[in-house]
């Protein structure tokens, strides 16, 4: 998404006109869902323990299985972070479920099980965990091994308007991803918010999942299309978003959807 912050910034008035008018509308606009709550757990984890890390995610494996059979969750995944960082995650497990007692549940199963006290998750020198919510997202059932996980986290300005996130999402991303679901290019996305708190008001994420390596290239090329064909998208989201707050994240991910 880092070509979307290409342009300069207008008032958020002109941003709402921008986003509404039939002549910038190339694709049609996306209606809200209902929540679709997401725990992400991230760890650093110790050169070392890597193949380790594999052994455990394969050991929670049947509990999500599980709840993802009687609909408890609708999704679960993990990752590789694929760019390091000195401060960052080096491997993250997430579940989604269209209920906060669903994600629950599991949390406190795998907690039940052992797992969250691990040999591996015991060696690891960073821990931290988030429960997001999303109400523009889709996905394709069926289980992944391979997949790339493509995210950008951004910090909404001071002066955006309440409803930015909203305005953005049906308006100018989510059109663009489910396009991009259509085509088979990537098999999941979500528009985040944080649904617990741990940080300041404003923070949002725009993941989607690359069903391969080769569809990077294409997202970033349906990217750099939209901006052509929809210039004013691009300065709309410039005039909400905080340009400092951007940061990318890639990942290789499994995954499975119900």
């Amino acid at each position: 998404m880092k070509m979307l912050r290409r342009l300069a910034g207008i008032s958020a008035l002109a941003t709402v006109a921008m986003l509404t008018a039939p002549a910038c509308a190339q694709m049609a606009e996306i209606k809200e869902k209902p929540p679709q709550y997401s725990y992400a757990s991230f760890w650093q984890i110790p050169r070392a323990q890597w193949s380790e890390m594999a052994k455990a995610d394969a050991a929670d494996k049947p509990i999500f299985d599980k709840a993802l059979a009687d609909g408890t969750i609708i999704g679960y995944g993990n990752e590789a972070n694929l760019v390091h960082q000195p401060d960052g995650d080096t491997h993250a497990e997430w579940w989604s479920s269209m209920s906060m007692a669903g994600l629950l549940k599991v949390l406190n199963q795998l907690q039940s099980s052992g797992s969250a006290t691990s040999p591996v998750l015991e060696s690891a020198t960073k821990h931290w965990d988030e429960i997001i919510v999303s109400r523009y997202y889709n996905w394709r059932s069926g289980s992944w091994q391979g997949l790339y996980t493509h995210a950008g986290f951004y910090r909404l300005k001071a002066d955006a308007p309440d409803n930015a996130v909203d305005m953005l999402s049906k308006n100018l991303v989510a059109p663009l991803l489910e396009k991009l679901l259509a085509d088979g290019t990537i098999v999941q996305y979500e528009i985040d918010t944080e649904a617990v708190h741990t940080d300041a008001p404003g923070r949002f994420w725009i993941f989607c999942v690359a069903a391969n390596a080769e569809a990077i290239d294409k997202i970033n090329a349906a990217i750099q299309d939209a901006i052509k064909s929809n210039p004013l998208g691009a300065v709309a989201f410039n005039s909400m978003v905080d340009d400092s707050g951007h940061r990318d994240y890639m990942a290789l991910a499994n995954a499975s959807y119900k």
